[in-house]
């Protein structure tokens, strides 16, 4: 009997293969990958966003806070002939006094997140780690926000009764002659509505990260 000598039939993976294998492993897991990545990315662009709202809100509330507390000024005016000596501070008017709590409130609120907002960036962890946490600053960003409208519409309206003056009287417009002190009270109060609108915008971020996470 002829016997015929078989070899068997070994299957050697060769280095292309290795690569194509490789490969398609690679393809499957990088979507995956990516997708974690590009979250990474939107939050910490997200984070940068929400701490700059911050910066840019104490500034404002700052500035209101500053303005409204220098608005002092001694000066004479005319009525029905009579030279009267006249001395105007913020602290005279009951409405320049809310405002000066409201702001010192903004200032201490805005403060205390920027704080925790840069030193959460410097440690790269969220500056939002939970949602407790974004309902808790979305109320606290609300409050603020309404109560520093109300101050500055108070305000608004005593600044606009000393422009104008009263009507059907010989009272004078007092800020004429008080137009430092009326300058620095608009200037305070204007500062106010940019702290009420960068508050607010603040708030519709926390909805939108409440919506997203």
């Amino acid at each position: 009997m002829n016997y015929q000598k078989t070899t068997p039939d070994i299957g050697i993976q060769m280095p292309c293969e290795a690569k194509v294998v490789a490969a398609e492993s690679a393809r499957m897991s990088d979507p995956l990958a990516s997708a974690n990545g590009n979250c990474k990315n939107l939050r910490r662009k997200t984070d940068i966003i929400h701490t700059t709202l911050r910066f840019f809100c104490l500034f404002a509330s700052v500035m209101s806070l500053a303005f409204m507390l220098r608005a002092e000024e001694k000066t004479t005016i005319t009525i029905y002939g009579f030279h009267l000596p006249v001395y105007c501070k913020w602290s005279f008017a009951d409405s320049f006094e809310y405002l000066v709590g409201i702001a010192a409130a903004v200032v201490a609120h805005s403060l205390l997140q920027l704080l925790l907002s840069v030193m959460k960036l410097i440690k790269k962890t969220p500056v939002i780690p939970s949602r407790n946490h974004a309902w808790l600053i979305f109320a606290g960003d609300q409050i603020f926000a309404y109560a520093m409208m109300s101050a500055g519409s108070a305000a608004s309206g005593v600044t606009n009764l000393n422009r104008t003056g009263i009507r059907h009287s010989a009272l004078p417009d007092f800020c004429k002659p008080l137009h430092v002190f009326c300058d620095r009270i608009a200037v305070s109060i204007s500062f106010a509505f940019l702290s009420f609108f960068l508050l607010a915008a603040s708030a519709v971020f926390d909805v939108i990260w409440l919506s997203k996470y």
